[in-house]
């Protein structure tokens, strides 16, 4: 690191403490990025990152490809069974949910909360909220007006509002956490996953803390 880049780095660093940095983070991945990333060194890197300027809660979303689901299913095993050993030393709090899980699979709370999410949609996780409430209507557990925004809300699986999402080398929305991330701040990186570097990621926060959030206003 140059000595003009290494100040700009540590100028960041210390404007960023300032101000409160999101309570939330949600990072938003595709199964080719993490793939690529040998030995997961750029998510470990990350999410050591999110860790050092006291960030509580991150969320870490990786689409799987659907065309084959038996090979989308073989994907997200193996994901799910690499990526918690790697970032263990970071924070003991991971909790893993994929597409064939019907929770969130807890490993502990101590620590950072990391939630890695690989393949659970926005869209499926609203599907399967709304198959939830049906039910409930036809076993006579719930009636039509008891269906709201509240009801809708305690059927989801992810729970808490993420205050900025990020998506990594794209310029389109994803679509976890259609329902929750609706005030949510949006950040698109103009570098792909790989390239992704520190002070990329303190940027980020940056340009955040310089936002005034409206909340739909």
């Amino acid at each position: 690191m140059g000595l003009i880049s290494g100040l700009y780095e540590w100028n960041l660093k210390r404007a960023i403490k300032k101000q409160e940095v999101p309570e939330h983070i949600v990072l938003a991945l595709t199964e080719s990025d993490l793939l690529s990333d040998n030995n997961y060194t750029k998510l470990r890197s990350f999410v050591s990152w999110c860790r050092e300027i006291g960030m509580n809660n991150v969320t870490v979303y990786v689409s799987i490809i659907e065309v084959d689901a038996k090979l989308g299913m073989k994907l997200g095993k193996k994901l799910s069974a690499e990526i918690p050993s790697v970032l263990s030393s970071i924070t003991g709090n991971i909790n893993i949910i994929t597409r064939w899980d019907k929770e969130i699979r807890k490993s502990g709370d101590e620590g950072m909360r990391l939630d890695i999410s690989l393949g659970y949609s926005g869209r499926y996780e609203l599907t399967q909220a709304i198959k939830e409430i049906m039910a409930k209507v036809e076993n006579g557990s719930m009636t039509p007006g008891d269906i709201n925004e509240n009801a809708i809300e305690s059927h989801l699986l992810f729970k808490s509002e993420p205050d900025l999402v990020i998506r990594a080398g794209g310029k389109r929305l994803t679509d976890f956490l259609i329902w929750q991330s609706v005030y949510s701040e949006l950040y698109f990186t103009d570098v792909n996953w790989l390239d992704f570097r520190k002070v990329d990621f303190l940027r980020v926060i940056r340009d955040y803390q310089k936002r005034q959030r409206r909340f739909g206003r």
